[in-house]
């Protein structure tokens, strides 16, 4: 949902395009959301019902995204970015470089991998995953419990880069062992989960829940060298209602679960396993930020959107990021609420229920599944009918 040039959303009863509805009318999104991203929303909005393993991954910042369209632009169109950078050129100034950021909020039970564990976990594997010593190389695994045996919890800055550094180095070793390696190892790693969960992966770190993921992983993606990425990467679990934030140039991984997410507007994905498209494990490597933490970390916590009524029915996740937040209405039978303005353009996707939404005299009825586009500046009203609503809203509003 959005303006991307690829695959524009349309108007249900005219045919005409949201990136056409904007282009000729810039007060719908805002002048100072048109000054700061040209004539396009700057986000995209989406529904992903996950039933298989999506591909391993992260998104380019703007600079890189820039660098790798001009050097393949078969398998990174970057169409947005390069509008944008065409658009602020001619006006005489330089391309923004801002990230490339994106949120997920869950709407069912969810799964995924987002961003690198940290060290210490990384390290117990080493020592009890054989399979992994064996990717890896004995050599390579012993340097680098060395050399966070004791500084893993360091937030000195120095330390911390040194930390990053050997964990590069780590990855790096596992992303480009051979075919041959992969093929055998995994196997390998796939059979010892199953053969014995309870005791996979070590005393303090392991056990059978990550042994039962293994297994469903390599029964979605058999021989990957995703298998492998699970040891190295943050598992986490989301209920409904929980959210997380990634910044570009993190690695991530969605695995099941039906979820509302919201991006910055771009083409643009580095991969590198769980996925039969372009692999770049040359890019990967280079470009991930190597930070490590707690999952709880990049966890959300929602607050009451201030632009409601007050009633809690409305919470904001609001990530620390110009180019989008989003807002989940939940009402019940009959419930009603009216919100304040927005000084930028928003849509709103009905995800249960049905009810009614009104701008100013204009009304029309909510149905699970529709989509609207809300202008700038508009005052707007959401009524529940006999079964409820909820709703997701996301905007641009610049300070």
């Amino acid at each position: 949902m959005g303006t991307h040039p690829s695959n524009p959303s349309k108007d249900v009863a005219t045919g005409r395009t949201l990136l056409e509805l904007v282009t000729e009318n810039q007060a719908l999104l805002s002048p100072s959301v048109t000054e700061r991203y040209g004539q396009k929303l700057p986000f995209l909005f989406k529904v992903l019902s996950i039933q298989k393993a999506l591909s391993i991954q992260a998104h380019p910042d703007k600079k890189l995204a820039e660098r790798l369209h001009k050097e393949d632009p078969k398998n990174y169109p970057g169409i947005y970015i390069l509008t944008i950078w065409l658009s602020e050129r001619a006006k005489g100034r330089s391309l923004d470089d801002n990230h490339k950021p994106e949120m997920t909020i869950s709407v069912t039970p969810f799964d995924g991998f987002c961003g690198f564990r940290p060290l210490e976990q990384i390290a117990s594997f080493l020592t009890y995953v054989p399979e992994l010593r064996s990717m890896i190389g004995e050599d390579e695994a012993d340097k680098f419990i060395k050399a966070v045996s004791s500084t893993a919890d360091s937030t000195d800055p120095d330390v911390v880069s040194k930390n990053k550094a050997a964990l590069k180095s780590l990855f790096a070793a596992l992303m480009t062992s051979s075919d041959s390696s992969i093929k055998e190892l995994t196997s390998s790693l796939a059979a010892s989960a199953a053969s014995s969960p309870n005791t996979f992966g070590g005393p303090e770190f392991g056990g059978k829940d990550l042994a039962d993921l293994i297994v469903r992983l390599d029964s979605q993606f058999p021989q990957d060298i995703g298998l492998f990425c699970a040891l190295f990467l943050n598992y986490i679990t989301l209920s409904p209602g929980e959210a997380i934030f990634l910044q570009a140039n993190d690695p991530h991984a969605y695995l099941s679960g039906d979820i509302i997410e919201c991006m910055a507007a771009s083409d643009n994905v580095v991969r590198a396993g769980f996925t039969p498209k372009f692999k770049d494990v040359k890019n990967l490597v280079e470009m991930l930020t190597y930070s490590y933490a707690p999952i709880e970390a990049q966890k959300m916590k929602p607050i009451p959107w201030e632009k409601g009524d007050g009633n809690g029915t409305s919470i904001l996740y609001d990530p620390p990021i110009e180019e989008f937040a989003v807002v989940k209405t939940e009402l019940p039978a009959g419930g009603k609420e009216n919100f304040k303005p927005v000084e930028g353009p928003s849509v709103v996707i009905v995800t249960e229920g049905s009810g009614s939404i009104a701008v100013g005299s204009k009304k029309e009825a909510l149905t699970k599944g529709l989509v609207f586009f809300v202008g700038a500046t508009a005052e707007l009203k959401i009524e529940a009918g006999e079964d409820g609503v909820v709703a997701f809203r996301a905007f641009c509003e610049l300070n």
